[in-house]
């Protein structure tokens, strides 16, 4: 998909609607700009926090039995992940 935008006077640029939709872009997003000093191009990726990648794994665990409370983790009920009882 490709299309021309144009820089305004303060050297912003519009992601066109269509592109910011296929991406999953919303106001406010963090972009990374990356500069091809090669090629005179530029890449934008959205910046992903960590935080919120680690979240959304801690629900789907939940969601499907995956977990356990900190309580029986700590008394020792829980085996350990490579399965060695102690």
């Amino acid at each position: 998909m490709d299309r021309a935008v144009k820089i305004d006077a303060q050297g912003r640029i519009a992601i066109p609607a269509e592109m910011r939709a296929s991406l999953g872009l919303e106001p406010g997003d963090t972009l990374f700009a990356h500069l091809d000093v090669e090629t005179g191009g530029v890449r934008l990726a959205k910046a992903i926090n960590p935080f919120d990648v680690l979240f959304e794994h801690a629900v789907r665990e939940y969601r499907a039995g995956r977990t356990s409370s900190l309580r029986d983790f700590l008394s020792g009920e829980i085996d350990e992940p490579d399965g060695d009882d102690e």
